[in-house]
């Protein structure tokens, strides 16, 4: 037998990946992951009256309650970053064309950061939900552990329709699991029901949080193809639309255009930053950009 044709689907996935994305992504960044974490893996060295210009993340309440004024806690870096990803499997992360799903890219993405973390030396785990039930994959390092992570999510069997996803389940199960500070990635189309704001918000004030939001471009603006036949991606409702209908299609713009306000919106309410990836981008391009305005903002945090 070939050596390659006995290579499982997770060990073809990561090489691939590792020629592909990971080999670019250390000619651009040069090994300066922290670039990407900044913030991540800290331990408490002092608490200090609060002075204008500090991260409000990092206020202590208890402290700040006794003394009748806002006090903040002071982290040293820590070497090891222990990192989740919160993994939204919900039937809506299965739109796409069939090459290129938004379930792929959470996939390659979860892939990529991890085996850049673990390789390290870092310990990665990770929630699933699958908009009825969640799933722990707990912390461990090793290129071993990424392929069974890998694995794991090739192999969770996509449901042809649920309940509407409810992100409050997973952010609230997020909550309950990581004690200690982290790393954590939440990455989802952000389709569900209202009311996960507050708990991203509250999951932000404990650790270092980055909303991953996985988009397709056809969720923006419809091709004008005739008559469709659509499907909620949630409930399995079809529906026959006309796109040729130049109405139509703008109201779909439009609609999608208010959606992603309000997720923006969200986001900066939660202090949380977003890194966009596009079923049809380029995976490095769009995590070497995210770098590029994390430094930034570090860099104009320091000198304001």
């Amino acid at each position: 037998m070939h050596p390659s044709t006995s290579r499982s689907a997770p060990e073809r996935l990561l090489q691939r990946l590792d020629w592909q994305v990971i080999r670019r992504l250390d000619g651009i960044l040069q090994g300066d992951y922290r670039s990407l974490f900044y913030g991540s893996g800290l331990d408490l060295a002092d608490i200090r009256e609060y002075q204008p210009g500090d991260d409000i993340r990092h206020l202590d309440w208890n402290v700040t309650a006794r003394m009748s004024t806002p006090y903040v806690r002071l982290y040293t870096e820590d070497r090891e970053i222990t990192a989740w990803f919160l993994l939204d499997l919900s039937p809506s992360v299965d739109f796409g064309t069939v090459d290129n799903l938004k379930r792929d890219r959470l996939i390659e993405f979860s892939a990529v950061l991890a085996r850049l973390l673990t390789r390290h030396g870092n310990r990665v785990g990770a929630i699933l939900y699958d908009g009825v039930a969640e799933r722990v994959f707990p912390t461990r390092s090793g290129r071993l552990h990424v392929l069974r992570l890998i694995d794991e999510l090739q192999r969770r069997p996509r449901l042809p329709k649920a309940p509407f996803t409810d992100l409050r389940v997973l952010l609230a199960s997020a909550y309950r699991v990581i004690r200690r500070r982290s790393l954590v990635f939440v990455v989802s189309d952000f389709i569900s029901t209202p009311g996960w704001e507050d708990l991203l918000a509250l999951l932000a004030r404990r650790h270092e949080v980055l909303a991953v939001r996985l988009w397709d471009p056809r969720e923006i603006e419809l091709p004008d193809i005739g008559m469709v036949l659509m499907q909620d991606a949630e409930t399995g409702e079809q529906l026959f639309v006309d796109t040729h209908n130049q109405g139509f299609r703008r109201r779909f713009n439009e609609a999608a255009m208010r959606r992603q306000a309000s997720l923006d919106e969200a986001f900066r309410h939660a202090r949380v930053d977003v890194l966009s990836v596009s079923t049809e981008g380029d995976l490095v391009r769009a995590i070497v950009e995210f770098a590029g305005r994390r430094k930034q903002k570090k860099h104009l945090a320091r000198t304001s």
